[in-house]
């Protein structure tokens, strides 16, 4: 069992001062800190600082709490204990691993408080209390009674932390999902007008306005999953030779409206030779489009952005460089750390969480390659390069028979089941447009009975539903005789790999994560539909 003590404290403020380090605070049997709302460490005992393998002047050289946590607890401290102090004033008995200097986790159980002061000019902030038994035992009770330390209380402690981490995946996972449902009908509605012709200039701005928040808020969400997958093993790439001019090609195509819209002047320079790569080519995409992005949201309008190519040695080298606020030489090495975002940059960064450097960092080291950033100092722009290992076979790529352009769709009926109306409706609306015949039921009981007598070609079917969830549905309609042979299209917020397997042994033959992709949908419903 852990356990700990408390300190009150001030925060270190112009004209006013902490309270002077005694002894029993500083070798107290407990870790004590004190830091700022922010995190930023401003008092740290001895003990807490020989748990962790620092030196005091480290901790207090703008480091800040939540950069000695590990992965798992930088993200439960940014969506549960940092909200918690700011509501409930108070965080107790949390269970969370600290990262050792040496790079060990060091198990500790966590207390903190929020206090405010009521003289004039102070601010809120946290005191956290940190002890470890152990460390405890060892000091007061010697190695003898240490060493008799049941396994039990090891394994159990050992539980607690997989339960918190499994939690916080669960937590991460109902989050992408509930913020999926509100994209869904907004990318729906945002094709829906793709296919209108307007003429008024405002109304166009504000379609494309509305159509590139909504990529951003989507790319949030598909980020905060990717570095919990990233973090737990479970990407796995899907590697292929390709072209890093065409890689490179993709990526700029896909990012040019939101930096043109930003009013940033955007250079591409391709490589002046063939360059062939082993790597997947969705996430080498994602690579580039975040160095991108990056350079976009800290480039003020203006601006200028470059994405160069080249080759050099043995490896292929990806740069990006900007003309944007720069990066001060101290907070170089935290740059590619999760959740890490720059005190200059929070006025531009437009709700980012700090994630986008840490996954090209974690995406690159899964293609073996390497990322780097430079940059000669604040409002002097900055450089990012990546490097990457060259294929083995560097011989010209087969350029395949272009197939032939689906000019049309073939009308089919599709049925529509999704109890979110609004998504229900938008995307009838939508196959409609495409000369599709629709029907649209808001629960799964009136979904079975209008599949059985409209008899669809498609049912799109979404997972979570009021009465029957989606599993059921697609096991009761294979069941039945008319409904063998329909296809059944999962639609959902649930997008995790254990999502897609338990819709596919239910009977699903395609799983979409909303909000769908609707060229993706139309080629499925072109090729694989009677």
């Amino acid at each position: 069992m852990l356990f700990c003590v408390g300190l009150t404290s001030e925060m270190d403020s112009p004209g006013r001062t902490l309270p002077p380090v005694t002894e029993a605070f500083e070798h107290a049997p407990c870790g004590l800190l004190t830091t700022t709302v922010q995190g930023t460490i401003i008092r740290v005992n001895a003990t807490f600082c020989r748990w962790l393998g620092y030196d005091a002047d480290e901790l207090l050289e703008n480091r800040r709490i939540q950069d000695l946590l590990t992965i798992g607890g930088k993200v439960f401290h940014q969506t549960h204990w940092a909200p918690l102090l700011q509501i409930q004033r108070s965080v107790a008995e949390v269970k969370m691993d600290f990262v050792h200097k040496t790079g060990k986790p060091v198990p500790m159980l966590i207390n903190a408080s929020r206090l405010r002061r009521d003289s004039t000019e102070m601010d809120e902030f946290a005191v956290l209390i940190v002890v470890d038994r152990h460390q405890y035992e060892r000091e007061l009770l010697g190695a003898r009674q240490q060493a008799e330390v049941s396994l039990d209380e090891k394994r159990a402690a050992e539980a607690a932390l997989q339960e918190a981490d499994r939690r916080k995946d669960e937590f991460i996972a109902t989050l992408a999902h509930e913020l999926r449902n509100p994209l869904a009908p907004m990318r729906t509605v945002l094709d829906l007008l793709r296919l209108k012709e307007f003429e008024d200039p405002q109304v166009i701005w504000a379609r494309d306005v509305l159509e590139r928040q909504m990529t951003h808020m989507s790319s949030l969400v598909d980020g905060l999953l990717d570095v919990s997958r990233i973090n737990e093993g479970k990407i796995a790439l899907d590697k292929r030779r390709l072209s890093l001019a065409s890689a490179m090609e993709h990526a700029a195509e896909a990012l040019q409206p939101s930096i043109v819209a930003s009013s940033h002047t955007f250079l591409v320079e391709l490589p002046d030779e063939p360059i062939l790569l082993d790597a997947d080519s969705t996430r080498l995409s994602q690579i580039i489009q975040n160095l991108l992005n990056n350079s976009s949201k800290y480039t003020p309008p203006g601006g200028t952005i470059w994405l160069r190519g080249k080759r050099d040695g043995n490896e292929a080298v990806i740069s990006v460089r900007d003309t944007g606020i720069g990066i001060a030489k101290e907070h170089l090495p935290s740059l590619f750390e999760i959740f890490s975002q720059l005190t200059p940059g929070l006025q531009r960064a437009q709700g980012g969480l700090g994630i986008g450097l840490s996954l090209v960092r974690a995406l690159t080291g899964l293609h073996g390659g390497t990322v780097s950033a430079t940059s000669a100092g604040e409002g002097l722009g900055s450089e990012f390069v990546v490097r990457l290992p060259l294929s083995a076979d560097q011989r010209p790529l087969e350029t395949p028979d272009r197939a032939p352009r689906v000019t049309g769709t073939k009308p089919h009926r599709i049925l529509v089941i999704d109890d979110n109306e609004d998504a229900a409706i938008s995307l009838a609306m939508l196959l409609d447009a495409e000369a599709h015949v629709t029907r649209t039921a808001l629960d799964g009981k009136t979904g079975l009975q209008i599949a059985e007598d409209f008899l669809a070609d498609v049912i799109i079917l979404d997972i979570g539903l009021p009465d029957l969830d989606g599993y059921e549905i697609a096991r009761l309609i294979r069941g039945r005789p008319w409904g063998r042979d329909t296809v059944l299209i999962a639609l959902t917020g649930w997008g995790q790999e254990k999502d897609k397997q338990r819709a596919e042994a239910a009977g699903f033959d395609f799983h979409f994560t909303k909000p769908v992709d609707l060229g993706r949908l139309l080629v499925v419903l072109n090729e694989n539909v009677p």
